[in-house]
């Protein structure tokens, strides 16, 4: 029997795939988090960022080729049962869209312009008006996105890459100050830390979400088989991840940089902002602050779209598009409610919304990895199918009990606290593990191991 050899891209067409990634990967969110990290972290910097990368970049490249072999996140969640899958699957999209992802855009533009408010205006004021404006602009371009987005996605995407070679240049040519001694937690286990910080950039999550475009787009290429499909995303995610660790190795220069001058900062955004003033005057906040907008508005219209649609299509019957194409009156209806609720989300400030993901997040991302290690692994898995059901229950039991304490009544004692890696937030390793050996054996039992 003669071996067919799997297709493969030219290089120039696996470069294209891979600043498709990257761009996929790259909104004006995932700014904010290394400058903050770095400026906490201090000296430490380097390790903790050792950990941010494999969280805010390796995990998303994974998430990517796993959801490739899978066919979909709902495909590869519903090993574990079709019902988990729907839950799933629907919080991923509540998380990227307006329990988090959505209300951040507004915030974080928010922010950015906030040092040009006139003195004595109300800042609570303002950001209500602003929110507004804002979300209805949004609103209306999600109906109709046409040239609009079209041209703010190719202005924005330039602007910001500008953006970062600017300030990170002033901050090697000029540096503000020092890099201080490590702030709590980055001062114990500061890759561990680094690591959690990366579930900020919600990147695995929206990888489980999108990863079929960039496999369909692959596939488009020529690239049909499975194999060939894994290879090409693979080289076209070290393409984007060498963009990405430039990007955020420039930006956490940065923060780094004025750990000794606001120590006290609570969120990126500030320090891009006093960074971009301290060198350029008035005019590099205006310049920063615009950009800013400009790409958190972008960004805000895909995820409204994006989650409106998949709603829709799940559980609207029709879905989101009419005979002709046009938004239907659900698609609408729909739309208009995330943002308006995302608007509502938006007003409890970004250090509010950031400190809220942190138990979101950390629910949903433990049960995300072990998906993706299991989508990879998926011909072990498929063979022994319990270990699906064991491991992706257990993970979320135990992600979704944490995160409920570490919420409401955080510092109360758990069972799951005396597990091993429970006091750096890792429980569910140990957790997954056991649940894969019971896996193991439930399926040899059952007679359903191949």
């Amino acid at each position: 029997m003669t071996h067919t050899p799997s297709q493969a891209l030219a290089p120039r067409q696996s470069f294209t795939v891979g600043i498709a990634l990257f761009s996929m990967f790259f909104g004006a969110g995932n700014l904010i988090i290394p400058p903050l990290l770095a400026l906490q972290a201090g000296t430490a910097t380097p390790v903790a960022l050792v950990g941010f990368l494999v969280a805010a970049i390796g995990l998303p490249i994974l998430g990517i080729i796993a959801v490739a072999l899978a066919g979909t996140a709902r495909d590869l969640a519903s090993r574990v049962h079709p019902r988990f899958a729907e839950v799933f699957v629907g919080a991923v999209y509540l998380a990227i869209g307006p329990c988090l992802a959505i209300p951040r855009t507004s915030s974080t533009a928010f922010e950015m312009l906030a040092p040009l408010l006139p003195a004595g205006v109300s800042v609570d004021v303002a950001r209500l008006l602003f929110s507004v404006v804002f979300f209805v602009v949004a609103f209306a371009l999600t109906l109709r996105p046409g040239v609009i987005t079209r041209v703010l996605g190719r202005v924005t995407g330039p602007a910001l890459i500008a953006l970062i070679v600017v300030v990170v240049g002033a901050a090697l040519v000029a540096p503000d100050g020092a890099p201080a001694a490590p702030q709590p937690p980055y001062d114990g286990a500061a890759a561990v830390q680094g690591f959690l910080t990366g579930y900020q950039t919600m990147d695995l999550l929206a990888s489980l979400a999108f990863g079929i475009v960039i496999a369909e787009a692959v596939r488009e290429m020529g690239v049909t088989d499975a194999a060939g499909q894994a290879r090409e995303i693979s080289r076209a995610g070290v393409i984007a991840g060498v963009l990405m660790c430039l990007v955020y190795g420039g930006l956490a220069l940065v923060g780094a940089g004025l750990g000794s001058v606001i120590p006290d900062a609570t969120n990126g955004a500030v320090i891009l902002t006093e960074s971009a003033t301290r060198h350029f005057g008035l005019a590099g906040t205006v310049v920063v602050g615009l950009i800013f907008l400009i790409a958190c508005l972008n960004v805000c219209i895909g995820l409204i779209s994006c989650c409106a649609r998949y709603f829709c299509d799940v559980y609207v019957v029709g879905g989101p598009d009419g005979p002709d194409g046009s938004p239907t009156r659900a698609f609408t209806l729909m739309a208009a409610g995330l943002a308006l609720f995302s608007c509502v989300l938006s007003n409890v400030g970004l250090d509010a919304i950031l400190m809220f993901s942190v138990p979101l997040l950390g629910a949903l991302y433990p049960v995300a990895i072990v998906l993706v290690a299991m989508g990879l692994a998926h011909g072990f898995c498929d063979a022994h199918p319990q270990v699906w059901r064991w491991v992706g229950a257990c993970v979320a039991v135990e992600g979704v009990a944490v995160s409920l304490r570490d919420a409401f009544a955080p510092g109360t004692w758990l069972p799951l606290d005396a597990l091993p890696l429970a006091d750096i937030g890792m429980a569910w390793l140990p957790v997954a593990a056991a649940a894969l050996l019971v896996g193991l054996a439930h399926s040899a039992a059952s007679g359903h191991s191949a």
